[in-house]
């Protein structure tokens, strides 16, 4: 990934937060029949210097039969994005020296895949994707709700996987190469555009 030095984000345990705050992951792997994309939720988890990224498929995704054990993968992590218009600049009525662009975030996570079936790994995995998400609700849904021989006839029909993450690089190009004036004029643009305050503190950040 091109990682000019002002948008390059290599702090992991921000990289872990990232990953965390936006676990929709689209992962990339080379195959026989050339590469393939999915986009999958997934859990990160500490474990050595990196980590590592655990989730399902469906059975009847022939992924987990292309791939062979330790194959290299990427995963992609997408944050906020927008475009950013120069009209937002103060410094365009200053000098008139200012074009379009569209700040991001993202997380690339590079590894090896290792895919597995049996129950008493893909329950414990199903249980912890569900808490996650399930916590914020006022009324959360438990794997535990549905009747287990129903919970039993799901798992037959995914395969988990648990990717061993062996570098992480996050680019967060986020108005970082424009003067302070600049930054606040994009954040009240972005604000006036109806992007949230989370979204906004991603998409403009200080050197």
């Amino acid at each position: 990934m091109y990682r000019p030095a002002h948008f390059a984000a290599d702090e992991q345990d921000q990289l872990h937060a990232f990953i965390e705050a936006h676990p929709l992951g689209s992962l990339v792997v080379q195959t026989s029949a050339g590469l393939i994309a999915n986009h999958l939720p997934m859990l990160w988890e500490p474990s050595g210097t990196h980590g590592l990224l655990h989730g399902h498929i469906a059975r009847a995704n022939t992924l987990w039969r292309a791939v062979t054990a330790a194959s290299p993968v990427l995963v992609l992590f997408g944050g906020a994005s927008a475009y950013i218009t120069p009209s937002w600049y103060p410094s365009k009525q200053a000098t008139g020296q200012v074009v379009p662009t569209w700040n991001y975030s993202v997380v690339h996570a590079h590894g090896t895949i290792e895919f597995f079936d049996a129950p008493d790994r893909l329950l414990p995995l199903v249980t912890r994707l569900t808490n996650q998400h399930e916590s914020r609700r006022a009324d959360p849904w438990a794997v535990s709700d549905a009747p287990s021989d129903y919970i039993d006839t799901m798992l037959r029909a995914i395969v988990g996987f648990e990717i061993r993450v062996e570098r992480l690089e996050g680019k967060f190009k986020a108005s970082q190469n424009r003067d302070q004036a600049d930054r606040q004029g994009v954040v009240r643009g972005l604000a006036a555009a109806g992007m949230t305050d989370a979204d906004c503190a991603e998409l403009v950040r200080d050197p």
